[in-house]
């Protein structure tokens, strides 16, 4: 099904013997399964209640791609973004014990997203609380050794099993009370966890208060049965190690896991694309414009948390080593390593997806706004992004950019003004957030071309009734909508407002001042978007001339194709002309 709707392949094929074990060792009814980054979910959507649906995976009204807690009763909780699973399981258990319940909870997390700090400060947090639950670490970078893995597996079940666990209580009770037991029981539990340092990776944990299980093999049903059977067994936390292949039992998968960690639709036999876009996509086009910038000034830094491929930046990594720095699942500690660099004297480019940004807005407001330091930050992913549905939504960088002082905030409509801004920047000695969308980079070749100013919006049409303001990407709309009304006999203006900090007025609240009804559209939230701040200008000016938002709602969108959404969100030329038509 993937291979037809596309989605997360490799995490998912990766953890399907662990699913398995999980359904069989715990009782989804009464139980709590805590999934980290729904994309390891596919197989167990298949064995709870979605098998019969399975066939709409990412598809409008169908199956999310992640967990969804409204869509069944056995998704717990949200999990788009990552290193929350911890954290949640953690407050689960927490409050199943206040109020007696006999609940058990698991949560399953990736070695990637541990690389988060959230799932530090959780596991720091749960070695305090001493919660009895489970986490399970699904590592899928460390190859599997047949020896080492067999013998750390005897090493853990020794260690933890049911007669020893039985042996070790007794014994502690023997030595409680008597003379120096306090000291051997000290000395004892100092071998064991030399002992589990030594052989296993486990110390960090251990040293933590959390129990250390590992490594057990993730493709063998019955060992990680054993490993959870074991982890039952204790008091207090205990984590397991599982060590597993990412994309296993599909051959294109193992062999470019990264490739098909999220894929668009494919062929199943060849493991290709199965159609090939028809024009170069924004995330190119910003790939290969920063890849040329770093190559005339040696000041320009590319920066991604964990998402090399999905920004665009494998070119420069490749070109570019010693000034690309992957900082993994870690956005906030991204943000303020940029301010960092930006100390330095260096000019870093942040590239990341919109909704992982909002992770980091502290550290955008403090870090780097406050001091004026030359930040780009390169919002991928801003707008409506189709199948991946509401988490992954860039709904909000638009409202919680233009509130935050300093920043210059730029909506490049195609790619070629993309390139322009990108040049732009390297002579800022403040910060920059320019949003651009997922998806092909539409082209205006019967426009006119003209230059990009810095704080100057683009009027592409003027003297018009019908003032059409149109905020970045969602042009192509706009420009439909423009063309709808000239033959619906209406006189449009048509302004592409390209920066919304700052924006300099004149040309715009010439044309507002000159219509008689004023249309805005932006691919962003309604609340404290582009269409705010025209509303705030034409009051500010005086101007009598009422303006119409269009744009996200406030609420949360679900997941389809873009053209279906903004179909249902009422954001294509269609819906808005009707509107505007009814208006005037």
């Amino acid at each position: 099904m993937v291979s037809e709707n596309g989605g997360h392949l490799a995490p998912s094929l990766g953890v399907v013997e662990l699913t398995i074990a999980l359904l069989r060792c715990y009782d989804v009814n009464a139980d709590n399964i805590v999934w980290d980054v729904g994309h390891q979910s596919y197989a167990y959507k298949i064995l709870t209640d979605r098998l019969e649906n399975f066939r709409t995976l990412r598809k409008f009204k169908g199956i999310s791609g992640f967990i969804k807690p409204g869509e069944s009763p056995y998704d717990v909780c949200i999990s788009g973004h990552t290193s929350t699973s911890i954290s949640n399981a953690l407050g689960i258990a927490a409050g199943n014990r206040i109020q007696g319940r006999e609940s058990r909870t698991v949560a399953v997390i990736g070695d990637g997203a541990m690389s988060g700090g959230m799932a530090f400060e959780a596991l720091n947090n749960l070695g305090t609380l001493k919660k009895n639950i489970i986490v399970i670490l699904n590592d899928n970078e460390m190859s599997i050794n047949h020896n080492v893995g067999a013998f750390s597996g005897y090493l853990s079940g020794t260690l933890t099993g049911d007669f020893v666990m039985k042996m070790k209580k007794d014994i502690q009770n023997i030595f409680e009370d008597a003379p120096l037991g306090d000291k051997f029981l000290s000395f004892a539990k100092k071998v064991e966890s030399s002992v589990i340092s030594f052989f296993t990776p486990g110390s960090f944990f251990e040293d933590l208060g959390i129990k250390y299980i590992g490594p057990v093999n993730g493709h063998k049903i019955k060992d990680i049965e054993k490993a959870i059977s074991n982890g039952l067994l204790q008091d207090g936390p205990v984590l397991i190690h599982v060590a597993t292949v990412k994309g296993k039992g599909y051959k294109h998968a193992e062999e470019s896991p990264d490739a098909f960690h999220g894929v668009s639709p494919f062929d199943v036999n060849t493991g290709k694309p199965a159609k090939k876009t028809h024009g170069e996509n924004w995330t190119d086009v910003f790939g290969r414009k920063i890849t040329e910038m770093a190559g005339r000034d040696e000041r320009v830094t590319a920066v991604t948390a964990a998402m090399k491929d999905g920004t665009g930046l494998r070119g420069f990594s490749e070109r570019f080593p010693g000034r690309f720095f992957d900082v993994g699942i870690a956005e906030q500690h991204g943000v303020t390593f940029c301010a960092g660099l930006a100390t330095s004297g260096m000019k870093p480019y942040f590239a990341v997806y919109s909704t992982f940004l909002q992770r980091a807005f502290d550290q955008i407001i403090h870090d780097v706004a406050i001091s004026k330091l030359p930040v780009t930050f390169c919002i991928d992913r801003a707008g409506l992004v189709g199948a991946d549905g509401s988490t992954h939504h860039g709904a909000f960088d638009i409202s919680y950019m233009r509130l935050i002082p300093n920043i210059a905030v730029m909506l490049p409509k195609d790619g070629r003004e993309l390139e322009e801004m990108l040049d732009m920047t390297l002579d800022f000695r403040f910060p920059a957030a320019i949003r651009y969308p997922r998806g092909y980079a539409a082209e205006f070749p019967d426009i006119p071309r003209e230059p990009v100013v810095f704080g100057c919006p683009e009027v592409v049409k003027s003297g018009g009734d019908v003032v059409i303001i149109s905020a970045g990407h969602i042009f192509d709309e706009a420009y439909k909508l423009c063309a709808m009304l000239f033959e619906a006999g209406v006189k449009a203006s048509l302004i592409n407002l390209r920066f919304l900090k700052p924006l300099e007025r004149r040309a715009l609240t010439d044309e507002l001042a000159a219509g008689k009804l004023a249309v805005v559209m932006e691919d962003g939230a309604v609340k404290g978007g582009a269409g705010e701040e025209i509303q705030s200008i034409v009051m500010e000016e005086g101007l009598n001339i009422p303006v119409m938002k269009f744009g996200l709602p406030d609420g949360f969108v679900e997941h389809g194709s873009v053209d279906e959404l903004r179909g249902l969100v009422g954001l294509d030329a269609l819906s808005v002309f009707g509107k505007v038509m009814k208006a005037l």
